[in-house]
């Protein structure tokens, strides 16, 4: 097993130095796919509203060493500082992704309740207090602007992570209320979802998850094919963001039409906080290349990295891995997105 992996590990430091995307897709397949739920030490739950907004919660019950990289301008989180290399606290106890915008950071409240009554936590004496970071996304524009994920909606995606052992994506958790291509209005936005993609190649197990809610157009980086984005429904045609941003730079018309996109890459790696910051800061190349403009002032991108501190790996290599994981959550958020509330959705365009 050891043997295979290190064989595996050479071969792809060189791909890093040669990459291609024939590269790339040889190092997946030569990778055993899994599911997030298959990594060493995490829980996975969700929970949405019909009316139009969700949570997703990873739950790390003996705790993960913990990091994070904020690359978007408006972004909602909690309990980012502390994940800082030069702070105290080592692990954390679970991530939560939600829509709802800032409202949403309420949901948290609800894993500390959960985790609390588990006996999970930082012992401070008198006390377990549990560690929670979260991130939102803007989704009140889509669904009804009152519900937002609350306290009870984050309970209840961690009562459902007792249970939940599959593969679902799509129109579920933080995904629920997630659109894309807003730049021009709703009336051109298309439906998106939450994505998943995890990986295992010997004793190393690499995940993904992510609601994709951005403000520009998805592309397939195999194919460098629009496959979400800012849509004329009535021409059938993807409107290319970038492209007329550009042909209109003297319209300083506001596009905040409600964005950003969440994420977290785990690993069964094992990993100090300078380390987990890092990977978090490359994972973020997995938004660039599938997402146009990526990083704007009006998405709050951010992505969480956790590490369940089991298998010794070069960081290099595991950032490259953790990226290509992340693209393809991404590519999967879309692709498995079913059309809601008379937003066409990948598959709907696509029959």
């Amino acid at each position: 097993m050891y043997i295979k992996l290190i064989i595996f590990l050479v071969f792809c430091m060189c791909t890093i130095l040669f990459a291609t995307e024939e590269n790339v897709n040889e190092i997946f397949n030569n990778m055993e796919k899994i599911k997030l739920t298959d990594i060493y030490g995490i829980q996975l739950g969700h929970s949405h509203s019909v009316e139009g907004t969700g949570v997703s919660v990873i739950i790390c019950k003996d705790g993960a060493t913990g990091g994070v990289a904020v690359r978007g301008g408006a972004p909602g989180t909690r309990e980012t500082d502390l994940l800082n290399p030069m702070e105290m606290v080592q692990k954390i106890h679970a991530v939560v992704l939600a829509g709802g915008s800032a409202f949403g950071l309420d949901a948290s409240s609800g894993v500390m309740e959960y985790l609390e009554n588990h006996n999970i936590g930082f012992d401070v004496g008198v006390a377990k207090v549990p560690i929670v970071s979260s991130a939102v996304l803007f989704d009140l524009t889509f669904g009804n602007p009152k519900i937002r994920p609350d306290k009870e909606m984050g309970l209840q995606a961690c009562i459902n992570s007792e249970s939940y052992n599959e593969d679902i994506q799509g129109n579920i958790g933080a995904g629920y209320g997630a659109v894309v291509g807003k730049y021009f209005g709703l009336e051109y936005s298309m439906k998106s979802g939450l994505g998943t993609s995890a990986y295992q190649i010997g004793d190393l197990q690499i995940g993904a998850i992510v609601a994709v809610n951005c403000l520009g157009d998805v592309k397939n980086p195999r194919t460098n094919e629009f496959i979400a984005g800012a849509y004329d429904r009535k021409q059938h045609i993807f409107l290319n963001t970038e492209q007329l941003m550009i042909d209109n730079y003297k319209d300083l018309k506001d596009p905040f039409k409600g964005n950003t996109t969440i994420g977290i890459i785990i690993t069964n790696a094992k990993l100090d906080k300078a380390q987990a910051n890092k990977l978090a800061s490359m994972a973020h190349n997995g938004f660039a290349r599938t997402i146009y403009p990526s990083h704007t002032m009006y998405d709050g991108d951010t992505i969480f990295c956790l590490g369940t501190n089991q298998v010794n790996v070069d960081i290099t290599l595991l950032g490259m891995l953790l990226t290509n994981t992340m693209e393809q959550a991404i590519l999967n958020a879309v692709t498995n997105a079913e059309s809601l509330k008379d937003t066409p959705s990948y598959k709907e365009i696509n029959k």
